[in-house]
């Protein structure tokens, strides 16, 4: 079995300590999260919290593929931080990653990373619609958004629990983009590339109506209308698909039981 392991050596000096965690990752650490496909566990190392994140063995075709086309979501959950951090976008620092390759493919692989405390993250504003400032953080939630169009940065994952929310003065907040390993970078967003990239955060369209509205502040290309219009469009479309799936998958149970 070969392993491939990068350090961020300016973030970690005890890299001894953080490969013996990987090593034993199924044996230690503290578990976070629910844990349904990838495996997220915290770690104490050099001072630090350290959060390392298990991703799930790939099957056959992705095992090749992973070693010989792609690289791992490992390795893009890294490089990908480090490209947000570059472009002035919150996201955890990225610590390290690690991929094991057998003569087949790529078999288990790791991603490190600081561990932040936050106050929310977006799936509050969705869940609890009376959250303190709910309007105030997702216009500037919104605006963040933006300034990640501006930057060529297409954010695959944007869903609400992807988003890390941090109050840090009476009216300001911050956002940290976590799950990475699905991006795409352009020289510049279009107007569908924008707009569909509010496609998961939320069914509500009191929200994309304040979301438009604050987008519409920044982004000069449509009007406010043309701007709401889209969004609860792609918004909508999202959601008869994803409950589509959901009764298909009901379905399917029922005629297996």
């Amino acid at each position: 079995m070969k392993k491939n392991i990068i350090f961020n050596t300016s973030f970690i000096a005890d890299h001894k300590e953080l490969l013996t965690a990987i090593e034993n990752f199924d044996s230690s650490g503290t578990l976070f999260g629910n844990g349904d496909r990838n495996q997220i566990k915290l770690f104490e190392i050099d001072g630090k919290t350290v959060n390392i994140k298990s991703f799930k063995v790939p099957h056959f075709i992705n095992k090749i593929a992973y070693k010989y086309f792609r690289k791992s979501k490992a390795r893009r959950s890294y490089e990908y931080a480090n490209a947000l951090l570059k472009a002035g976008i919150g996201t955890p620092a990225p610590i390290a990653f690690s991929e094991s390759f057998s003569f087949v493919g790529l078999g288990k692989s790791y991603y490190a990373s600081e561990h932040l405390t936050c106050d929310l993250t977006y799936r509050e504003l969705v869940e609890v619609p009376d959250y303190p400032d709910h309007e105030r953080i997702l216009r500037q939630f919104s605006k963040f958004t933006f300034d990640l169009h501006e930057k060529g940065i297409e954010f695959l994952d944007h869903s609400p629990g992807n988003t890390l929310i941090r109050k840090i003065s009476e009216n300001q907040y911050e956002f940290f983009l976590v799950d990475l390993n699905r991006m795409n970078f352009h020289e510049s967003m279009d107007f569908e590339q924008r707009m569909n990239n509010f496609s998961r955060l939320t069914p509500y369209k009191a929200m994309t109506d304040v979301m438009s509205n604050e987008y519409s502040k920044f982004y000069k290309e449509k009007t406010e209308a043309e701007i709401a219009t889209k969004m609860w469009q792609v918004t909508s479309q999202f959601q008869e698909e994803f409950f589509r799936k959901k009764r298909l998958k009901k379905k399917l149970k029922f005629w297996k039981s």
